[in-house]
């Protein structure tokens, strides 16, 4: 208990300090990324990564906590996948690219974490596939200030819950330096965010939330196991499914960033960002609090239908709200201009976003 607290307090306050170096340091050398017509420094997903690596690996090292040979092949999968993360925050290459590279690195270390000893060779395949999905939806977050952190962070309380009530107490530390480390970057990513995770953040947070719902409920049957899966990784998977129809519907490419998310939507019904970042995180914690029920035995499998119902019927409704075009959709696309800009330094590696 006593590791616990010393742990959690440690990455926060370490997350919170190195996510202000790392900003100096984007601007330093325009390290940057366009948000609705200003520039945010990037790096933010290496203090998540850098600080849940060292935390977690002190625990291991002195043997106070240590976290088994499952979380730690997790962890190591998990930076590979955030270490090609911060190579495409740095280098940005084609849409295409990028996402076919994404799978491949997501999916090899997917499936390195996979107990196919336990879940078999079909729904080991399975499981991996899922993986990758629930990683690119967790990316797909990342496209306004705090919503990803936030929904990372009760993602991630919940399944620290789950793995220590299975007495999985290496994955249950792992997830809880997680999600106290999140909760440190997110003191400079609430908006408006003076740092964003970038795709290593990203990425990074949601393999690793992602392999951990799975190694969570490995053994179990699969109906809950699957209810709990959906209910822990809704807010992610409503608003991926989302975009997808939403632009096919319109005939729009589906790799081409538009504002047509979850919370752009919110936004157009005139919530504020801090508002949409706060609907959005309690909606996460609920569907959370839905799963961890699941996952415990307290509340049938069933209920993850009726979650499914109700984020149906929210994806139809946010599906009335129109996005494309107007003036939305202009200071989506624009340029900045000298003044917008956030320093003479910032040049060379300002971009617009393609989430």
């Amino acid at each position: 208990m006593l590791y616990g607290i010393a742990a959690a307090t440690s990455a926060l306050l370490l997350a919170a300090v190195l996510a202000a170096l790392l900003r100096l340091l984007a601007l330093r050398f325009g390290v940057v990324e366009r948000r609705r017509a200003r520039a945010v420094p990037l790096l933010g997903g290496v203090a998540v990564v850098a600080v849940t690596a060292f935390v977690a690996g002190v625990g291991d090292w002195t043997d106070v906590a240590p976290l088994g040979p499952a979380s730690g092949r997790l962890l190591v999968a998990g930076i590979g996948v955030g270490a090609f993360g911060l190579v495409v925050d740095l280098w940005s290459r084609s849409a295409r690219l990028r996402l076919a590279l994404q799978a491949a690195v997501v999916t090899g270390a997917a499936a390195l974490t996979v107990p196919y000893g336990e879940l078999g060779p079909v729904v080991g395949v399975v499981a991996v596939g899922w993986i990758v999905i629930v990683t690119h939806a967790f990316t797909s977050l990342d496209h306004a200030d705090g919503v990803m952190g936030t929904v990372a962070v009760v993602t991630a309380f919940a399944l620290s819950g789950c793995a220590a009530a299975d007495v999985m107490d290496g994955l249950a530390a792992l997830l809880s330096v997680l999600a106290a480390a999140l909760t440190g970057f997110l003191m400079h990513n609430w908006p408006p965010a003076r740092i964003v995770p970038g795709r290593c953040g990203a990425l990074f947070t949601g393999f690793v939330l992602a392999s951990a719902a799975v190694l969570v409920h490995t053994g179990r049957e699969a109906g809950s196991s699957a209810g709990a899966g959906f209910a822990l990784t809704a807010v992610a998977t409503v608003d991926a499914v989302l975009v997808l129809v939403s632009r096919r519907r319109a005939g729009r490419p589906l790799l081409r960033g538009a504002p047509d998310h979850l919370v752009h939507r919110l936004r157009r019904l005139g919530v504020t960002p801090q508002g949409a970042a706060v609907v959005v995180g309690i909606t996460g914690f609920a569907d959370a609090l839905v799963g961890m029920l699941i996952d415990m035995g307290w509340v049938s499998a069933t209920a993850a239908l009726w979650l499914a119902g109700g984020a149906g019927v929210a994806v139809l409704a946010l599906l009335r709200i129109p996005t494309y075009g107007g003036r939305h959709v202009a200071a989506y696309g624009t340029q900045l201009t000298a003044k917008q800009q956030v320093g003479p330094r910032v040049r060379a590696h300002l971009r617009v976003s393609k989430r």
